[in-house]
């Protein structure tokens, strides 16, 4: 089911802020994807989801390079995922708002001077937030 990014109901809005974590996929640059588990947010006042990450990192450096994102989680019936164009952020006020949120949401995130901010500018949601399966689909 699709779902707009700037005015999720409220299911969606409370999953999204359950502790979960999630896959996030990137494009390498000889065109392989790249998943790995991540903590991630969204701002549906901004439809951004954000991604704390090392600069160095394998999907910061795809993100560097170009590449677009999907962050997806599922908890049994519900799942979500979140599309978009991604941007390596490394500015420090980027950086504090996205360790603020992710502090939110998980814990506070260990010391890294190293972080950057994976912003992913949401254009498609995908899933189910419902907690009874949609057996219409």
């Amino acid at each position: 089911m699709s779902i707009d990014p700037t005015a999720p109901p409220a299911e969606v809005r409370a999953f999204l802020a359950e502790r979960h974590l999630a896959t996030l996929t990137t494009v390498d640059p000889d065109g392989r994807l790249h998943a790995c588990a991540v903590g991630f947010t969204y701002d549906p006042d901004t439809t951004t989801a954000r991604i704390i990450t090392g600069r160095t990192s394998r999907k910061a450096r795809n993100v560097a390079a170009g590449s677009r994102a999907v962050v997806a989680q599922v908890d049994g019936p519900r799942w979500l995922s979140l599309e978009g164009a991604a941007i390596l952020a490394t500015g420090s006020a980027a950086v504090a708002e996205g360790e603020r949120r992710y502090a939110a949401r998980y814990r506070d995130p260990r010391p890294n001077p190293d972080r950057a901010v994976i912003e992913i500018a949401v254009t498609r949601i995908l899933g189910r937030a419902a907690s009874t399966p949609d057996r219409s689909t």
